[in-house]
């Protein structure tokens, strides 16, 4: 963990309550896809944990994307270039790309999709097949589409109104897909539990949770599984399949 001032160099609504910030600093605690920082903010007591969405290690660029859902990501969501921020960075165990298969899903759902973006380039520089499979609400919702065609990355997206991809939850795409050797995923639990029980091959799940201090000292967010108690923080977000109890 380290602890360190950030600069914002754009801060872009790319959804109806979604925000892309970009920011520089010291990037170098950043080393695995689902690792996630910590940000303070002015006139709030509790820092704000937010996924780690991308990182430029060579710019020292840091990219997090998240959703406007109280009065402190409200605050964010007004900041501008050339504003500063206090970031602890390297939170987290993150995904393990090494333990990835041949053929392999990034599966993201709403505002869990962020971090599968650079997760699915880690897995595609390691030499693995990837493909992402990206779930929403609405059409409207729906983000980071472009970025992963860009980054030759084949998504599939669900929404559950039908109004873009395939209608139904990501496991409506997952019954139309070749069964991978292994899958990624991050999103709320309920679909965790769905892509836990849809899918016969081992897994890492990135789990979302209310945190207080976000690096292991306060035990907020501890969760049971099968090799005892774990801290999400800490320990997690990533857990891996056979460790998970529901």
């Amino acid at each position: 963990m380290k602890q360190g001032i950030f600069t914002i160099q754009e801060n872009l609504q790319i959804a109806p309550d979604m925000y892309e910030m970009a920011l520089t600093g010291d990037v170098s605690e950043i080393t695995r896809p689902g690792q996630f920082v910590n940000i303070a903010l002015d006139g709030f007591y509790l820092r704000r944990p937010l996924s780690v969405h991308d990182v430029d290690s060579g710019a020292g660029i840091l990219r997090v994307i998240y959703k406007t859902v109280g009065r402190g990501t409200d605050a964010m969501s007004r900041m501008g270039p050339g504003e500063t921020l206090d970031v602890l960075t390297g939170l987290g165990n993150g995904f393990d790309i090494a333990k990835a298969g041949e053929t392999n899903l990034v599966i993201g759902g709403g505002a869990g999709t962020p971090p599968m973006y650079w997760t699915a380039k880690a897995l595609r520089d390691a030499g693995k097949r990837v493909t992402a499979v990206l779930g929403f609400n609405t059409a409207a919702e729906v983000i980071l589409q472009q970025k992963f065609a860009a980054a030759n990355i084949p998504t599939v997206i669900t929404t559950a109104d039908g109004s873009a991809g395939i209608k139904g939850f990501v496991t409506a795409a997952l019954s139309e897909l070749p069964a991978p050797d292994y899958t990624f995923s991050c999103g709320p639990e309920p679909m965790l539990r769905a892509v836990y029980d849809a899918t016969a091959c081992p897994g890492q799940f990135s789990f979302e949770e209310r945190m207080g201090c976000g690096f292991g000292a306060c035990m907020g967010c501890s969760c049971k599984t099968k090799y005892g108690s774990k801290r999400i923080c800490k320990d997690g977000p990533v857990l891996e399949k056979e460790e998970i109890l529901w």
